[in-house]
């Protein structure tokens, strides 16, 4: 049996987020944290990728492969990996700030702050926009489509919770 205390404001008293937010915002954090890691690791692994998409493009395996590997990699691939590679110090900045917008906006929202929202929307964006100016569309092809679907998920999820931010 629990017992309100009358002489505690209304506005004193600790609002929780649902749970559906709740479970959002953990996921949005590990999503968050895994993003920092990935930037970073773009950024000091770009140079061996290209070097690695083009040895084995010259190797003599290469021209046995089957057309399903020759189709994962092929003169596109490599030219997406030289651009990441270009571009790996611009990739690296955008994706650290999209990846520390993001945590701080759902830390926000876990305070049920609704700039929390936006902050973290521009942080799931930013990414993706810099990468379609620095590499270009192609970046957007076959497994990489699935990058696209989460944020898109999230944004129809986090908008389902509008209702609990102040």
């Amino acid at each position: 049996m629990s017992i309100e205390n009358p002489f505690t404001e209304p506005s004193e008293m600790i609002i929780k987020p649902s749970s559906r937010l709740n479970v959002l915002t953990i996921l949005t954090i590990i999503g968050s944290a895994m993003s920092l890691l990935f930037s970073i690791w773009g950024y000091f692994s770009a140079d061996k990728n290209y070097e690695q998409i083009e040895k084995t493009m010259k190797s003599a395996d290469y021209d046995n492969a089957p057309n399903f590997v020759k189709g994962m990699i092929n003169q596109n691939t490599l030219e997406l990996a030289r651009k990441s590679l270009e571009n790996r110090i611009p990739l690296l900045i955008v994706g650290v700030i999209g990846s520390i917008l993001c945590l701080y906006g759902a830390i926000a929202m876990r305070k049920l702050k609704k700039d929390g929202f936006l902050l973290w929307l521009i942080g799931e964006l930013l990414p993706l926009i810099a990468t379609l100016l620095f590499i270009g569309l192609a970046a957007f092809s076959g497994f990489s489509l699935l990058g696209l679907g989460f944020p898109v998920l999230f944004i129809a999820l986090y908008a389902t919770c509008r209702k609990e931010w102040s």
